[in-house]
């Protein structure tokens, strides 16, 4: 097996160059540049669909604007603010009133005023009801799944109220110029009157509601006011009643009363403060005097009363006491006592009339607090009473003076043009469309292939080296095949079969192959019609070959020759009969043919055996060269069999076909048995194909050289 020349060690495997992440731009503009043809085309069909949107089956829709502008700052006559504001200008504000703008309160103001509901460009049951529609596809639909009634609440004439305000918001936008308090408002419809008309009755409606919303505002707060005034009137008469009524019922004359009060209070305590200290001075000198008439000294008694008569009775006494002494001193002892009892009495007097004093001041100090707080509450209810009474004569000339937020700074005007479509746009957008569909289906057809169409990318694959590359051959029948090549020599296939021949020769120079083996990975590759046509070749170059039918179980030899052969290559492999008599010579081949025979004797085993290698050294003498036509690899295992002894393999891959996982797996299987592959043919090349996937520059060019 080692004297093979297609014996290779598993470390010369050749290795298939890997993919790259990395995208070429080369090789991405010529798979562009090779489907040029299908992207014009798409183009062109790209263009003629847009042309026949745009100037025929497009509608022509006409757009208007009108611009309204908000007043953030202004003058009123009358400060309410309280009341009405207006607008303060900011983007929340202004965000906010675009919204309303679009409200479908306002749209549905819209729609009654211009009775939009009967205008069948918005009211879509007035439009004539096509046979096939999305409206009828969806009820046969519900009605199917037993959906039941239309989800929508409401009668008819509501719901088709709320489709018409539906359609008419989506013909209405409302934007905010940058930077600006303008709003522009655009109406697009079918009729250039009509985008006016709501352009402009949408910003008068804007313009109206705003007063509307004031005015009904104010004459809220007014009725409120009034309402509120006369609650405030009530309460206000209730307290002044109150205060009325308390001044009548108490003692109390004035605060300064009071106070007058307070300071004969404090007169009095300061009475009774002397009085205590009179008594207390009038009970000292009682005592001194009873003290000094207990000692019986006259003189002691005299000085103790200090009386000046007492004094002149006590110069004439001559030592003892005189009666007239007693007497005097017993009258001023009775005065002492009697003004000690007229200080307690001042004293009790004092203590009644404080007393009294203080109770009263208690009293009117409750009233007077009392009568403050009334006064207060009728105060605070007088003050609430004339800020609402102010408040509501301020609303009331209000009601007559409102202004609106907004005003309109340029009505919408009717459009000469219509807005869509934009025809030039179209067609140039259609243009470009269709060829970024050509180059998309492009390029996912490249990308998304799975064969081989050309040998470079073969090559690069499965590493292997392409020897030829096979036209298919115009040939009905496979008879026809032999003549085709015979009649037409210098046929694009006859060059191709030549040039695969030279390939071969002179793959090994030194030692040119002589025992050939065609195979492929699964049939109708086109394995056999090249076996065919390479023995051909190579008999007309005057050399001895022999043309080996290798497939025992298809045998489709029969379908190229009109021969019926009863023994073939089994009875001489089993030695039944000799060489010479199981070849069969056919003058259109210029060569020998040995052809399969049915076998119940597995082909492998009889291929495996010293004397099928001994059969063909037999060969070598006889014959220059030997073309093994065998079954595919991924098949049977007689390739991978017979390739140990033969001198070249040639592996047959069919263009556009035979895919790149099966390719990669018949020449894995020839690596699995350390066999190399000589060369890789591709075969059944459709020119035609080739122009279709853009490789007719490098293909067409090699086609069209020869005459066919």
């Amino acid at each position: 097996m080692r004297d093979s020349p297609n014996f290779m060690p598993a470390s010369q495997a050749p290795s298939a160059v890997p993919d790259s992440d990395e995208i070429d731009l080369r090789d991405l503009a010529r798979t562009i540049w090779r489907g040029k043809l299908w992207i014009a085309l798409c183009a062109a069909i790209g263009l003629f669909l847009g042309a026949y949107y745009a100037f025929v089956s497009a509608t022509p829709v006409y757009t208007s604007s009108a611009v309204v502008m908000l007043e953030s700052r202004q003058e009123q006559v009358v400060d309410i603010e309280s009341v009405m504001t207006g607008l303060s200008g900011d983007q929340a504000s202004i965000n906010t009133e675009v919204e309303v703008i679009r409200s479908r309160g306002l749209l549905k103001k819209l729609v009654r005023e211009l009775n939009l509901v009967s205008d069948p460009e918005f009211n879509p049951e007035l439009r004539p009801v096509p046979l096939i529609s999305v409206g009828r596809i969806v009820g046969w639909l519900r009605a199917l799944v037993g959906g039941g009634p239309d989800p929508v609440a409401g009668n008819a004439e509501d719901r088709t109220l709320h489709k018409v305000i539906d359609n008419v918001s989506d013909a209405i936008s409302v934007s905010n110029v940058r930077q600006s308090y303008v709003f522009r408002i655009t109406a697009t419809t079918e009729d250039p009157r009509k985008s006016a008309a709501i352009a402009n009755t949408l910003a008068d409606l804007y313009i109206r509601e705003q007063i509307e919303v004031k005015f009904a505002a104010t004459e809220k707060a007014t009725e409120w006011l009034t309402d509120r005034v006369s609650e405030l009137q009530v309460e206000l008469e209730s307290a002044l009643a109150a205060v009325k009524e308390f001044n009548a019922g108490t003692e109390l004359i004035s605060p300064e009363a009071l106070a007058a009060l307070n300071r004969q209070l404090k007169e009095t305590r300061d009475r009774l403060r002397d009085a205590r200290a009179n008594l207390e001075a009038a009970e000292t000198r009682l005592a001194a005097l009873l003290a000094a008439e207990a000692t019986g000294d006259a003189e002691e008694m005299a000085q103790e009363a200090g009386d000046t008569a007492l004094s002149r009775v006590l110069r004439t006494m001559d030592g003892a006491r005189s009666e007239a002494f007693d007497t005097r001193f017993e009258q001023v002892v009775d005065r002492a006592r009697l003004e000690v009892e007229r200080a307690r009495s001042q004293i009790d007097a004092l203590e009644t009339s404080i007393a009294t004093q203080e109770a009263q001041i208690e009293t009117q100090s409750a009233d007077l607090v009392r009568l403050q707080q009334l006064e207060r509450e009728a105060e605070a209810s007088r003050l609430i009473y004339e800020h609402f009474l102010s408040r509501l004569k301020e609303t009331s000339i209000q009601q007559g003076i409102q202004q609106a937020d907004s005003r309109l700074l340029s009505e919408a005007v009717v459009p000469r043009n219509p807005s869509a479509p934009r025809k030039s746009l179209v067609l140039v957008m259609s243009l470009m469309l269709g060829a970024m569909v050509g180059v998309a289906a492009v390029l996912g057809r490249e990308y998304a292939q799975n064969t081989f169409r050309v040998a470079e990318d073969l090559e690069a694959r499965t590493g292997y080296t392409v020897l030829g590359q096979i036209p298919a051959i115009p040939a009905r029948k496979r008879r026809q095949v032999l003549k085709y090549l015979r009649d037409k020599p210098n046929s694009a296939a006859a060059e191709a079969i030549r040039n695969l021949r030279t390939s071969v020769l002179l793959s090994d120079i030194d030692n040119p192959p002589r025992i050939i083996m065609s195979t492929s990975s699964i049939p109708g590759e086109g394995k056999t019609t090249q076996s065919i046509a390479l023995a051909q070749n190579l008999a007309n170059m005057g050399k001895r070959v022999l043309l080996i039918e290798g497939d025992m179980r298809r045998r489709v030899f029969a379908e190229y020759f009109d021969i019926q052969p009863r023994q073939g290559l089994m009875s001489v492999l089993t030695g039944d009969v000799a060489l010479s008599e199981a070849v069969i010579h056919e003058p259109s081949l210029k060569a020998d043919l040995l052809m399969a025979e049915g076998t119940k004797i597995n082909a492998a085993d009889v291929f495996s055996s010293d004397r099928f290698r001994a059969f063909l050294d037999e060969l070598r003498e006889l014959y220059d060269y030997v073309v093994i036509d065998t079954p595919p690899v991924l098949a049977v295992p007689e390739p991978r069999i017979i390739g140990q002894w033969v001198d070249a393999i040639l592996y047959t891959v069919k263009w556009d076909s035979t895919s790149q996982r099966q390719v990669r797996e018949g020449l894995r299987a020839f690596e699995s048995v350390n066999l190399r592959v000589s060369g890789l043919v591709l075969a059944q090349i459709s020119a035609k194909g080739m122009k279709r996937y853009g490789y007719g520059d490098s293909y067409g060019a090699y086609n069209a050289y020869y005459a066919n």
